[in-house]
């Protein structure tokens, strides 16, 4: 009998867990969908079909990417959207699984799932990414707002000496440390809302030692120009671009680059309208002048013997240098960079006085007493660009210069080096090229004689100078006298552009390099 009813107790135990668990009940569980309180991360896919269950998740990831996190380094902090992470989800077997409860494994692993749904639910781990290269590129772009940047401590030259200015330390993000952390949040933390992550920041010290800026005290090259010609609007331009570059400290191994020192060149940045170079013309621009600013810092630096990175030539000739002794400022395509190519710092001083614009470099002298620098401009090539006669609505008999002539140039610089007066090395340094642009003659061809108008214009056709004053002649005042050639004079602008011929080479400094 105690046998017997073991056997049925048996019997009766598995009639049981058939009856909860048997797939041919139909009544009892729909296999084409997920059982009752199952649950993908924080998503409820109870009752739901394996295609709903992906929707439901696409859905979900779709939303999420609205949340907003705030993302917090030391007292900086800035907002970005889920979104912007390139948050991913790639893990689709979670639905598989979530359709497997109840349904999958031995008797065993059904009857727990079964008392799991009864008791409460089922969570099924739903495990989000961000992408790694996403991430990098946004903490780049967000650098601005997160970091701090450390004041590097300074110089200021006052009365002849130096002294030092204190700088202070900055926080720096860890970037690859910091996307671990969104990463670790993301994919373990996050309720799918928005919330605060902290990155990893880093304190920064400030460049330049006591002992290292105190070693600046020697002149290392300098020079000036003279821009007594030239209009209110470019001396001030002069001064102010000038006054944006002084003072600057260069330490070693870092590039200077002039015009995002100076720029933009527009009023906002203190710039007014006045002569400059464009396309072969003279027109006005913001910040017109700069240019001598840029290039008498050339000649100081290369002085100096600093590493020049980029300089370009003016388009035309200017008259305030030398022919290959300049350097242009336009835009974002030319301007003057140099690299602190020594092992302390360097010290530019840059200021006006008198219609006169001043740099020198200030650092630590190495090179020998008897040694010393110069560099020579040589003129290889001119081309001269002529005349070109233009008709205009004018009364016949009128002639005008509408725009002066620059004669074209090839030229190179030397850099030649002498010790104890003798030359030691003689070499090219630089070249330039220098577009030629002709000089622009206005000639009148409006008349009630047809006939004046013919003559004159058949006078321009044949672009020959002397064939068209000749035809002019017969029109001007004094019939029967050759007219005066209309003189070149320049407008005030072209004036402030080429100076006034003259060249100050005589720098400020005392030193070597000179």
């Amino acid at each position: 009998m105690k046998k017997t009813g073991k056997i049925l107790a048996a019997l009766g135990l598995a009639v049981a867990f058939g009856a909860i668990l048997n797939p041919t009940q139909a009544k009892a569980e729909d296999t084409d969908r997920i059982a009752q309180g199952v649950y993908i991360g924080n998503i409820d896919v109870g009752g739901m079909t394996e295609q709903e269950a992906l929707n439901a998740v696409t859905d979900y990831v779709n939303n999420a990417g609205e949340a907003v996190f705030t993302l917090t380094a030391g007292e900086h902090s800035t907002q970005v959207k889920a979104s912007d992470l390139a948050l991913e989800f790639t893990d689709m077997n979670v639905v598989s699984e979530a359709m497997d409860v109840g349904k999958s494994g031995n008797l065993i692993k059904k009857y727990k799932d079964k008392k799991d749904l009864e008791n409460g639910s089922v969570v099924i781990d739903m495990v989000l990414n961000v992408d790694h290269d996403t991430v990098s590129e946004l903490l780049a772009e967000k650098a601005d707002e997160l970091d701090q940047k450390a004041v590097d401590n300074g110089l200021v030259r006052e009365n002849g000496t130096f002294k030092i200015i204190k700088g202070s330390q900055g926080v720096e993000v860890n970037v690859e440390k910091s996307i671990a952390a969104i990463e670790n949040y993301v994919s373990n933390d996050w309720d799918g809302q928005g919330g605060n992550i902290e990155l990893t920041a880093e304190i920064v010290e400030p460049k330049g030692s006591e002992e290292e800026l105190s070693k600046v005290k020697d002149l290392l090259g300098g020079f000036n120009t003279n821009y007594s010609s030239s209009t209110q609007n470019r001396c001030d331009n002069i001064a102010t671009a000038a006054g944006k570059i002084n003072g600057t400290v260069l330490y070693p191994g870092e590039e200077f680059s002039v015009y995002e020192t100076i720029g933009p060149l527009d009023a906002a940045n203190g710039y007014e309208l006045a002569g400059a170079y464009e396309n072969g013309q003279t027109v006005q621009s913001y910040g017109g002048g700069v240019c001598q600013v840029s290039t008498t810092l050339y000649n100081a630096v290369i002085l100096a013997e600093l590493e020049v990175t980029e300089r370009s030539n003016h388009s035309m000739i200017v008259t305030y240098v030398k022919p290959s002794m300049d350097a242009a400022i336009a835009g974002d395509y030319k301007d003057l960079k140099f690299v602190n190519n020594q092992d302390v710092p360097i010290y530019i001083e840059g200021y006006t006085s008198g219609k006169n614009v001043y740099f020198n470099i200030y650092g630590e002298e190495t090179r020998p007493a008897n040694r010393k620098v110069t560099y020579e401009s040589e003129v290889v090539s001119e081309q001269d660009p002529g005349t070109q006669f233009v008709a205009t609505g004018d009364p016949v008999g009128t002639m005008s210069v509408s725009q002066g002539k620059h004669v074209g140039y090839v030229a190179q610089l030397w850099k030649v080096v002498t010790v104890n007066g003798v030359e030691e090395s003689r070499e090219v340094f630089n070249k330039s090229t220098y577009k030629a642009s002709p000089k622009i003659v206005n000639v009148g061809t409006a008349s009630e004689d047809p006939n004046a108008s013919a003559t004159i214009g058949a006078a321009l056709a044949t672009g020959d100078e002397g064939t068209i004053y000749a035809a002019v002649a017969q029109f001007t005042a004094a019939a029967a006298a050759t007219p005066e050639q209309p003189a070149e004079n320049q407008s005030a602008e072209e004036q402030a552009i080429v100076g006034d011929g003259q060249v100050d080479v005589s720098g400020d400094n005392g030193g070597n390099g000179q």
